[in-house]
Parts: C-alpha cells; structure tokens; sequence
C-alpha cells in the first residue's frame, strides 16, 4: 500500500490548473503586443487594482521590498530619518527603510495577536521619526495573497502628487523617455507578470472567501488539541489568512514530525528581524523584544491555501496532534 499524497505549505499547481486556459491565453496576448517594459497590461491592472482596493492610484513596480523603498522615497524619507516597525516581520521591511536611506525603529508584538504592540509603537516615536509601518501580519488585517508568477509589488494612494513621485521614482526619475527630472531606479512590473496578476485579480475575492473556510475548519479540527495555541481572534477586522500561525512547544521537533509525515509546515519567521545579522550595526540585543523573541521559537505555518481540502486539513490536524503529544 503506497503512503498518502504530501500535503504542501502552498499549492501553486493546483492553483494554477484552476486558471491555466485563462493565464495561457492573457500571457501570449501580453508577449504579441512586445510592450514589454510598463506595457498596457502594467496600466490595465493599475486601474483595476486600485479600484479592488478603493483607492485612487495604484503605481507597480519590481517587487515588495522595493515597494516599501519607493514609498518611502516618495514621502522624502531618508538619511537622519527613522521608521518605526515591528521587529517580528520579514526582512524586507526593515530593508525598504534601510535602502531608501532611512533607520528601522524596531518595537515589540503584543503576545496574543502578535501584531504590533501599539502602545509600543507609540513610546518609539521620537523627534527622528518620519513613519509608522504596521505590518498585517500573515494576512490580518489586509490581504497577501494576489502573487505574480515571480517578483512583483504595487503601492496605492490617493495622492495625485505622491502617485507622479512614484511613477518617476520606478522609472530613474522619468516620465518622458530619455528626459531625467530626478534621481529615480529601476523597479517597473514587468508586462507578462502584470498580465498574469490581472487573471488573478479577477479570483481573488473567491480565493479569500475559500481560505477564510478553510481556517474556519482549521479552527474546529485543532479547538481540541491540547498544546496548540491557535490564533488569536481578529474582533471586527477582516482576516485573509495568507498564512494560518499556531503555537506549539518544542516547534523544530514537531516541524520534523509533521514534514516527515508529509505535511509541508513552515516557520514565517524563525529570526527576529533586530537578532539578524545584517541588523546588528543598529545596536539592538537579544531580550530588547522579548515576546517577539519567544513567539519566534513556538510559531508553526500549517498548509492553506484555498484549494485545500477538508480531508487534507483533517489529515494534517491529526498529524499535528499526535506531533504535540510526544
């Protein structure tokens, strides 16, 4: 008898067989046009994703990190400058600062939700400070999960004027070919993944809808679970659920247990951004942040994605139990 099929952490396979037709079709139109740098599809999902998120411009550009750079540039935040942040985030947050010049001011999580402790972020604000950049992490309160087939980052605004400064910024400061008004860089969204992201767009809302289901189900299979945290309620806002975090003790062994029994769990994020190396010239220590710091040790990704199945989430919830019993 063969061992049942692994479970991933992300199943892109079975999204896309769910927008093949659709994703061949948009992407062989994208490439016989050849505008291949800020095409028309970069301006088409512009209009359409500011309008999916209310907002009056959207600006892509290369990817998420550069996102963060851009908007920070476009505010004139830079050198002599600090954003405040969490410290349990990826590492890219910290990095939009750094690359546009700026000081990550990192503050602590509150324990439970373990989104930015506010207050915290409150006592962070000096006379230095430029921005606060909360983090929704892993999906509350604000979505992640509208992926390019590879890199790829948008910033909305309702600036008009904020919105040309990013235009310029993405474009090494240029609106008009070979005419330079300021120092910019190249972060422009590619055509083809544009064309890829439109396709996508236009699911999105039911693939919210699915993963908001499947954490629901998530919810009654692990309620039972002695040695599972599971995560803390969202009160009135809006959960989309990029990632579904848990809380376990001894959470490498029960990562093994759980990977060597075919359910692709993952860690997101095992390093607190002020304990990374490249970090260290900002001065911080181990114990400045410590519920990011415990929580880093105890935090387990378990699969979600809005193809899975009720028998997976099953199989992976009595695999997680027998994991914490040990």
């Amino acid at each position: 008898m063969s061992a049942p099929a692994g479970i991933p952490l992300v199943d892109l396979k079975a999204q896309f067989a769910t927008i093949a037709n659709e994703l061949r079709e948009a992407t062989v139109k994208a490439l016989e046009r050849t505008d291949y740098i800020l095409g028309g599809e970069v301006a088409e999902f512009e209009k359409e994703f500011a309008a999916w998120t209310g907002t009056k411009h959207c600006v892509a550009c290369a990817s998420g990190t550069d996102a963060l750079m851009l908007a920070f540039r476009s505010l004139g935040i830079g050198a002599g400058d600090e954003v405040v942040m969490q410290a349990n985030t990826f590492v890219a947050t910290p990095l939009g600062a750094i690359l546009g010049g700026a000081r990550p001011a990192f503050v602590d999580c509150d324990p439970k939700t373990l989104q930015v402790d506010i207050a915290a972020m409150e006592k962070a604000i000096t006379q230095k400070t430029r921005a606060l950049v909360p983090v929704h992490l892993y999906g509350q309160a604000v979505g992640k999960n509208l992926g390019a087939a590879g890199d790829g980052g948008a910033l909305t605004t309702n600036s008009d004027e904020i919105a040309q400064k990013l235009k310029l910024l993405r474009n090494y400061g240029s609106v008009v070919k070979y005419v330079h008004d300021t120092f910019g860089t190249n972060s422009r969204l590619d055509t083809i993944q544009a064309a890829v992201l439109r396709v996508k767009l236009r699911h999105l809302t039911k693939w919210v809808d699915a993963r908001q289901a499947a954490a629901a189900r998530f919810h009654e299979l692990l309620a039972g679970i002695k040695g599972v945290t599971l995560p803390a309620p969202c009160g009135k806002e809006e959960h989309c659920w990029h990632l579904y975090v848990v809380r376990v003790e001894e959470r490498d062994r029960v990562l093994k247990q759980l990977q060597d029994a075919g359910v692709g769990a993952g860690i997101h994020y095992p390093i607190p951004c002020h304990l990374q190396g490249a970090m260290k010239d900002l001065g911080y220590r181990k114990g400045d942040f410590p519920n990011a710091e415990a929580t880093a040790g105890k935090i387990l990704s378990l699969p979600i994605y809005p193809e899975i199945t009720g028998d997976q989430q099953k199989r992976v919830a009595e695999e997680l139990a027998k994991a914490v019993k040990k």
